[in-house]
């Protein structure tokens, strides 16, 4: 198995994993308290690199940084003007921490007020009253670092297929997650609040926008290990239902999400591509689900060393290469319409409802061809093809039905009550 891809045993470091999450927790408020707030707090995250977790300039005295070096294990804070303070990570309590941590960020010039409180833990104790002796597992920590830097690269990558507003890859102190986001441009509900020692305007900001998010826990919060997941906010009709790759993978009723199993990526022939898969798998059921404009946000992925094709708008009609016709399969029950795109194909099937109408079940765009508006051009076939043959078309597949419901002009082919 790769060295990219650790065994991790959530129960084996359990208290060592609570433990590192509390001292992050300690490091998040002061960069909290000291850094204007950004959009869904992504002004408090953390950043995976690596030696550890860095936090990026915070902008306190000279402008501090702070690192947990989680191979060589220690805490480490650098500041503008040169400065430079650390303390070892190991044995210890969260009360002592603490006093380590504000002794460090005023060695380094800056200025240690911040919320004593930690949040999304349950029965939480103030940092300087938590006395609970603390164990420190080096090895477990080393292995989470790899398990991070893997879940990182992924992450990334997936990232780059998409145009619209997307959060970094970043760790959240206050679940101890590494989480991608995508949004779709559209405002959400108001969300009900409820999380566990989290002010509900928190909550309700982080989710005022859609969103289809993702990322890995090395375990706890309602599972005992370590897991990736993924959920839709709002949550569309039909989400929980939805067909996710890889067969590992599963709704979660408790948490609402569906989960992979980390030991399901890290088992796999190819790790990167069974995360792939889900990431890939979840976010297009909460799109195309949720009616979200694919072809305005999507991309083709990112290629190293090669700039993006463009996409910009074009004063005429773009000249199709001879490979880039539609083409129609049509059989007695059923057929499919298909795209070849620089040798790439996508596809879209159906099924025959009696000599007047088609049901369309299902569309595949290769993630190379995304962004290019491919799907649209089979769907838009199919709708030239109904109307010259007078046919009406029910569109099961979500992606086809959400195409129709951005074009009005389409709808007169649509099986009618």
């Amino acid at each position: 198995m790769s060295n990219g891809w650790p065994h991790l045993d959530y129960l084996n470091w359990r208290e060592t994993c609570s433990a590192l999450h509390l001292y992050l927790q300690v490091a998040g408020k002061y960069r909290l308290a000291h850094t204007p707030w950004l959009n869904h707090s992504w002004n408090a995250t953390f950043y995976v690199t690596p030696n550890g977790l860095a936090s990026s300039p915070i902008p306190d005295g000279p402008g501090i940084e702070i690192l947990f070096d989680l191979r060589d294990h220690v805490v480490t804070g650098t500041s503008g003007d040169g400065r430079k303070a650390s303390f070892a990570l190991g044995p210890t309590t969260v009360a002592a921490f603490h006093a380590n941590f504000v002794r460090l960020v005023s060695e380094v010039g800056g200025t240690p007020t911040f919320n004593g409180q930690p949040n999304e833990v349950p029965d939480p104790a103030p940092f300087s009253e938590d006395h609970r002796d603390r164990p420190y597992d080096r090895e477990a920590v080393q292995r989470f670092h790899r398990a991070l830097m893997a879940a990182d690269s992924v992450f990334k990558t997936f990232r780059t297929s998409f145009l619209g507003k997307s959060s970094p890859v970043h760790l959240f102190w206050g679940a101890l997650d590494l989480a991608v986001t995508r949004f779709s441009g559209r405002r959400a509900p108001l969300h009900g609040g409820g999380i566990p020692a989290l002010p509900d305007d928190v909550t309700q900001e982080a989710y005022d926008r859609e969103v289809s998010s993702a990322g890995f826990w090395p375990g706890g919060g309602g599972i005992d290990y370590p897991a990736f997941y993924a959920y839709a906010y709002p949550a569309p009709n039909g989400f929980r239902g939805a067909s996710i790759r890889p067969d590992a993978a599963f709704w979660h009723d408790g948490l609402s999400e569906f989960i992979l199993p980390y030991e399901a990526v890290q088992s796999a022939v190819d790790p990167d591509a069974a995360l792939m898969e889900f990431l890939v798998s979840t976010y297009e059921a909460t799109a195309d689900l949720g009616g979200w404009d694919r072809d305005l946000l999507e991309c083709m992925q990112g290629r190293r060393g090669q700039a993006r094709p463009h996409d910009a708008a074009q004063s005429g009609p773009a000249s199709p290469s001879t490979d880039e016709k539609v083409e129609r399969e049509d059989g007695a029950s059923k057929g499919r319409y298909r795209l070849l795109v620089d040798g790439v194909e996508a596809e879209m099937t159906y099924s025959r409802a009696g000599k007047g109408l088609i049901i369309i079940d299902h569309t595949e765009v290769p993630a190379v061809l995304r962004g290019r508006k491919v799907g649209e051009r089979l769907v838009r076939q199919a709708i030239e093809d109904a109307r010259r043959e007078g046919i009406a078309i029910v569109p099961l597949c979500p992606f086809a039905k959400a195409q129709i419901d951005r074009h009005p002009e389409w709808q007169d082919v649509l099986r009618r009550p």
